[in-house]
C-alpha cells in the first residue's frame, strides 16, 4: 500500500498526457535533455581563465606616484 507499483505510474503518466498533451510533454522533455547536456558540458570543460595582465608602474606615467621633477629632487639629495 505504501509503495507505488508500475500500474500507478502508468496511470499517472496517462493523466499527465491527457492534461498537457503529447506535444507539450515532448517539448518539456527535449528542453530538459538539452539543459542536462549543457550542464554536463560546462562541468567537464576545464576553466580557461586568463591570469590578469601584469601592470608595472613607470616613473612619469599618468597615475604614477612620482613625476620627473620629484624624481630629480629625490636623486639630488
Amino acid at each position: 500500500m505504501g509503495s507505488m507499483s508500475i500500474w500507478h505510474w502508468v496511470i499517472v503518466l496517462l493523466v499527465v498526457m491527457m492534461v498537457f498533451g503529447t506535444k507539450k510533454v515532448r517539448t518539456i522533455g527535449g528542453d530538459l535533455g538539452a539543459a542536462i547536456k549543457a550542464f554536463r558540458k560546462s562541468v567537464d570543460e576545464p576553466q580557461q581563465d586568463e591570469p590578469p595582465p601584469k601592470i608595472e608602474a613607470q616613473v612619469g606615467a599618468p597615475g604614477s606616484t612620482l613625476n620627473r621633477s620629484e624624481q630629480k629632487a629625490d636623486s639630488s639629495n
